[in-house]
């Protein structure tokens, strides 16, 4: 993004195991911070009951594996091969994660406009529960939130490779060095995840949840549709 995973990679001259397990930790920091990551990851955890912070970053740290299957499967071949994917199936990945920000962003809404969306605002005495007229359910489980791991996965894959091959003359180097980044990856987003559980399960939040959700959806959809747009180059794409 914006030319910070290339000088990332810059810093290793791919002949060093420390420097090159440092610098794949930082590009799987910096790629689980992509603007697609966590509008999909924000959306996951704010469309239902997954608003504690540990909830939360179980259902990130679940997703971020399912990224991480897909970044490494498609990144092997990559890597030791050069084999990338055609332009047309990267393109088609990358609208794919557009139009699931979409869903996910369009689910949200559905959610708030039912009124089955979660709210727990805790005061000083007894807590306070305002639910819709039914007991919400939990609106992603953990294979679910998994399987969405592994299309954005798919988003991602030529990019990781590019970077590992540029820096990286060892095979054997570069599959370890992919392994770490897909894990680094995977655990970062449990980490941001749970910061923004905790943060959605703050009282103050929790008080404005019926006003911020519908925010974070309109947010959260235009960005996806912008995303898969970009993908096809009908607008201006920066990832």
């Amino acid at each position: 993004m914006f030319g910070l995973d290339d000088r990332i990679a810059s810093f290793s001259d791919g002949t060093t195991l420390l420097v090159v397990m440092v610098v794949a930790i930082v590009l799987g920091l910096r790629h689980a911070s992509d603007p697609d990551h966590l509008a999909a990851v924000t959306t996951l955890i704010a469309s239902g009951k997954e608003q504690a912070a540990r909830k939360a970053g179980i259902l990130g740290l679940v997703w971020g594996l399912g990224h991480a299957t897909s970044l490494f499967v498609f990144g092997i071949p990559i890597v030791l091969y050069r084999a990338y994917l055609p332009e047309v199936v990267q393109r088609g990945a990358e609208t794919t994660v557009g139009l699931l920000i979409v869903c996910l962003a369009g689910w949200l809404l559905v959610r708030w406009r039912r009124g089955t969306l979660a709210v727990h605002a805790h005061g000083d005495r007894e807590p306070r529960h305002a639910h819709g007229p039914a007991h919400p359910r939990k609106a992603r489980t953990r294979p679910q939130a998994y399987a969405i791991g592994l299309i954005h996965g798919l988003g991602g894959s030529a990019g990781v490779g590019i970077l590992l091959i540029a820096s990286i003359p060892s095979h054997a180097l570069a599959v370890v060095a992919l392994a770490v980044f897909a894990v680094g990856t995977a655990v970062s987003m449990a980490l941001l995840s749970s910061g923004f559980g905790l943060t959605l399960s703050s009282a103050p939040v929790q008080r404005s949840f019926q006003r911020l959700a519908p925010v974070l959806g309109m947010v959260s959809l235009a960005f996806g549709i912008w995303y898969a747009l970009g993908a096809q180059g009908l607008l201006p794409y920066y990832f």
